[in-house]
């Protein structure tokens, strides 16, 4: 529980833009307690990032698939004043290691609003490749596809 106010903070700032926000912190609950519900509903979800010099939150990356979805996405969020130290990349990089080790997911997706340069580079510095783009009805997003556990080694 102590994730969840860095958390619902990220929500309710422009920020969220590229993921669905702002949005006011009764709805950032929902998406928090969704993420939760993916680890019992799926048996993974996403995982806390937390800087170990603080010891603060400082984002969340991990797999999402939620019904609509017809595959496994790797997301991340890092919270602003986390960015740009490399957090991100190394939370993807061991995200993706342990999803082939231990859920068996083979190749996921990032799906990045067509605007979220930063996401855009991170999926290419970690090796992703831009698939295709498509449009669910809110708003464009590309599809990056990123590759199999034997490229990794």
């Amino acid at each position: 529980m102590a994730d969840f106010d860095p958390i619902a903070e990220h929500w309710t700032s422009t920020r969220t833009q590229w993921t669905g926000g702002p949005l006011d912190r009764k709805e950032a609950w929902k998406v928090f307690s969704m993420d939760c519900a993916q680890w019992h509903l799926r048996g993974y979800g996403m995982w806390v990032v937390e800087d170990k010099a603080t010891g603060k939150t400082a984002g969340w990356v991990g797999f999402y698939e939620p019904d609509h979805y017809d595959e496994t996405e790797i997301g991340w969020v890092l919270l602003e004043e986390f960015e740009g130290k490399g957090l991100a990349e190394e939370a993807v990089r061991a995200t993706r290691t342990h999803g082939e080790c231990y859920f068996g997911i083979k190749r996921p997706c990032s799906f990045i609003a067509i605007d979220n340069q930063r996401s855009v580079a991170l999926a290419e510095r970690v090796g992703a490749t831009l698939e295709e783009k498509r449009d669910r009805g809110n708003g464009p997003f590309f599809v990056y596809r990123h590759p199999a556990p034997e490229v990794l080694q």
